[in-house]
């Protein structure tokens, strides 16, 4: 299984989406705090309106409780701008996907403080916005799984 937290995440509809990949995947989703929205957002519910009660979720309340779970957990910080590309890894079972928020990403204050985790997925820079964050959450979970023979 693999962990796939997103970091004060903005648009309920990305969190829907992500969240029936976590289902699809069987795959732990984490949120960390905080939100900008709320769990009874329409959006959330249109998107996740027949699987929101499968998915594998776990809450953290800020942005320091969750460094101090993770410290002693394998993850990679899924970013724009590195060298290293996510297919360049060996993803393990238990692994975590750290994904930042959809407007600014992922802190740098956190990216300073370890980068020789992050890693990219390569674009094009044809035009000044990333992958969609769901998107980008397929695109490195399957390649994680991928890797591991798709053990479900």
């Amino acid at each position: 299984m693999f962990n796939i937290v997103l970091l004060a995440p903005e648009y309920p509809g990305n969190v829907g989406n992500i969240g029936r990949t976590c289902v699809l995947t069987e795959s732990r989703l984490h949120l960390v705090r905080p939100f900008k929205f709320d769990f009874s957002d329409k959006v959330l519910k249109k998107a996740g309106i027949d699987y929101w009660d499968k998915v594998d979720l776990t809450i953290h309340d800020s942005i320091d409780e969750f460094s101090e779970f993770i410290a002693d957990k394998n993850f990679y910080l899924v970013e724009t701008g590195s060298d290293k590309k996510y297919t360049d890894m060996s993803f393990k079972d238990d692994d975590y996907l750290i994904f930042g928020r959809e407007k600014e990403g992922i802190d740098q204050v956190i990216l300073d403080k370890y980068p020789e985790k992050i890693i990219t997925i390569p674009m094009t820079n044809k035009i000044e916005r990333s992958l969609n964050l769901a998107n980008s959450v397929s695109i490195v979970t399957y390649e994680a799984l991928r890797q591991n023979n798709f053990n479900f």
